[in-house]
């Protein structure tokens, strides 16, 4: 059945790929970052975590002012931060502490795109598409992702890290030109008043705070991954005698994978129950993730594999996670319900990566195979208590 998508819809899909394409600068160049500046890998875990700390601080006041005024004003906004953040990286970046001060500004940045830009296509398209145009936007992150790791992967390889970042900060801009174009709209108002950060109608709303908390550890998970996929696949690389893909073109693939996991899994949850759906994909995920650092012991192909799997397996709950909290979100009450759900998952998203690499430190370094064996259990073990938090917030009577 062929899928129509509005004007509004493509344009915020477009923007939201063109915008991202700088989330994972860092960690698709982090092995370079790393012989560059010397980094620890504790450190180099706070630069590719502090990205998503500077996204959940200011999560809360972006998305919430969604429901107050224009959505299409934030996600402008947002864009020309990214750009300037990305700049500022380019031309000032020298160490651990400039690193971290750009990435986080470019994490504020993401704060008044992703979830704003959501908010933003649910007040432009109505009706029978609205759902599944959610899906496609959710899963477009992954697109992001896939540009972020093709695109500033190749350019610093061949022109080096600085002329990489100067792109994401032009295609930033582009994001920002086609927001411009949208056509101004009124958001609904909250049916009862409320100050800007008053979570408490959305904590009361137990079907979305179970997708919510769901949410969080599926981030631990997927952004932990994402920040040390590169490391991972260099260290079993190396292990295998080098040649092969490079570690930047499989997370590419990954990014590719992982939009189309995003995608056919909202599409899923359209047709089956959207929780049973979400905790399987995360039990699946989390079990897998028990065992994926030992594919590093085997042929680098087969452990190419294994990242290549885990990817489409932790990426299938995701759009429909996201769709899911903002379909039982109170009317007027959607831009709280998603600020809350990106501020507490994209916390989430800081900690994993962080907890990662003072995790390898504390275990002997990302040289040692069981490093990263205990580390990637950990990752898994936190994705496992999704289906727990998703049971908890099933409504009475088995409804979704």
């Amino acid at each position: 059945m062929p899928v129509h998508l509005s004007r509004p819809v493509l344009t915020l899909c477009a923007a939201e790929g063109l915008a991202l394409i700088g989330v994972f600068a860092f960690p698709a160049l982090l092995p370079a970052f790393k012989a560059e500046w010397s980094l620890s890998n504790a450190e180099a875990g706070w630069i590719a975590g502090v990205y998503f700390l500077g996204y959940a601080l200011a999560v809360p006041v972006l998305s919430s002012l969604t429901d107050r005024i224009d959505a299409k004003k934030i996600v402008l906004a947002g864009s020309l931060v990214c750009a300037l953040s990305a700049a500022g990286f380019a031309l000032l970046a020298g160490g651990a502490l400039s690193a971290m001060a750009f990435r986080a500004l470019g994490g504020i940045g993401l704060a008044g795109v992703y979830m704003p830009g959501l908010k933003a296509l649910v007040d432009r398209e109505r009706g029978e598409g609205q759902t599944r145009a959610m899906s496609y936007y959710t899963a477009c992150f992954s697109l992001g992702t896939m540009l972020s790791f093709l695109v500033i992967g190749e350019a610093g390889e061949r022109l080096g890290w600085r002329v990489a970042f100067l792109l994401a900060s032009a295609t930033a801009l582009g994001a920002a030109l086609l927001v411009a174009t949208l056509s101004p709209v009124r958001p609904d108002r909250p049916a009862a008043a409320g100050g800007l950060l008053d979570f408490r109608p959305v904590l009361r709303n137990r079907a979305a705070m179970g997708y919510i908390l769901g949410y969080v550890c599926h981030m631990w998970e997927l952004f932990t991954f994402r920040a040390w996929m590169v490391a991972f696949l260099v260290f079993a690389q190396s292990r295998s005698g080098g040649g092969g893909w490079s570690p930047t073109t499989v997370a590419t693939l990954c990014s590719a994978i992982a939009m189309a996991a995003s995608i056919g899994g909202a599409d899923l949850a359209l047709r089956f129950e959207r929780r049973r759906l979400c905790a399987a994909a995360m039990l699946a995920s989390g079990g897998m993730a028990l065992l994926l650092g030992l594919s590093a012991e085997l042929p680098y192909g087969l452990a190419i594999a294994a990242a290549v799997l885990y990817t489409a397996l932790v990426q299938l709950d995701s759009a429909a996670l996201t769709t899911g909290a903002m379909l039982e979100a109170d009317a007027g009450r959607r831009g709280a319900t998603v600020a809350l759900h990106s501020l507490l998952g994209f916390s989430s998203a800081f900690f994993g990566p962080l907890a990662q690499g003072a995790l390898l430190d504390h275990l002997g370094g990302a040289g040692r195979l069981s490093a990263w064996v205990v580390a990637f259990a950990v990752m898994g073990a936190v994705g496992l208590a999704g289906p727990a938090a998703l049971a908890w917030g099933r409504p009475p009577r088995g409804a979704v």
